[in-house]
């Protein structure tokens, strides 16, 4: 029987998961299909492969190594903070991180929780469902019915998500209204990349870019899998500036 999981490199380390943990969890590989799910780095597999038990999670601490937004940027961020604050509320970087993933046993999704250090003021605590459900396969609710319909795709150093189109449900799943907003609505296309940056460390890095105004957000945070060594300091990863 052919292992799901491909074989990394010879000159890549295995995830340390890969070695006696078969694959539990089979959403995410196919949502990419066999092909894409191939293409991605062994580590990344491993994290995007285990399914939660009740009562169990993981936590990557992390920092925000960067984030820049235009004025109409941070406009929109604290606006959206009457449905949960999903957006950055502030720009600049060097501020702790840490995200939380958990099994949502009522839609079997997945709950994930964003915590934010902030300079000044509590904590920024994001808190959203991904249900594998929906047009794309994959919905990510954020709050007061709002949610955002994403797409998945493989790249060579991890996974990308990026927004097909932006909903608001009415009522229960199975007695409710889901309205599908206009696109002159929306507040753009919603990209975030996770990418692996070897040795236990990995980034995911926000972009939300308005067809008339570019970028209005960009924010690249760095996280750690506890299960691996420690990837040195200078090799962070690129960014994107937002300007005015």
């Amino acid at each position: 029987m052919i292992n799901p999981i491909a074989a990394p490199p010879a000159d890549r380390p295995a995830h340390p998961a890969l070695a006696d943990t078969p694959l539990a969890d089979l959403r995410f590989r196919t949502l990419l299909g066999a092909e894409g799910w191939a293409r991605l780095p062994a580590v990344v597999q491993a994290r995007f492969a285990h399914r939660f038990q009740p009562g169990q999670s993981v936590d990557y601490p992390g920092v925000v190594t960067f984030c820049a937004m235009r004025g109409a940027g941070w406009v929109l961020a604290q606006a959206v903070r009457l449905i949960g604050a999903p957006l950055p509320l502030g720009r600049g970087g060097g501020m702790a991180a840490v995200v939380k993933v958990s099994e949502d046993a009522a839609s079997g999704g997945q709950v994930w929780t964003r915590s934010y250090a902030r300079a000044a003021g509590r904590p920024q605590v994001i808190r959203s469902v991904k249900r594998f459900a929906g047009p794309t396969g994959l919905e990510e609710y954020l709050g007061a019915g709002f949610g955002i319909a994403l797409r998945v795709q493989a790249r060579a150093s991890g996974i990308r998500f990026s927004s097909d189109h932006y909903f608001w449900r009415v009522g229960t799943r199975k007695l409710g209204w889901r309205l599908r907003l206009p696109r002159w609505l929306a507040p753009g296309t919603l990209v975030i990349d996770h990418r692996d940056l070897g040795d236990g460390d990995f980034s995911f890095a926000l972009t939300l870019r308005h067809p008339l105004l570019g970028v209005l957000i960009r924010q690249v945070a760095r996280f750690r899998d506890a299960a691996l060594p420690h990837l040195p300091e200078n090799q962070l990863p690129e960014t994107e500036m937002c300007h005015d």
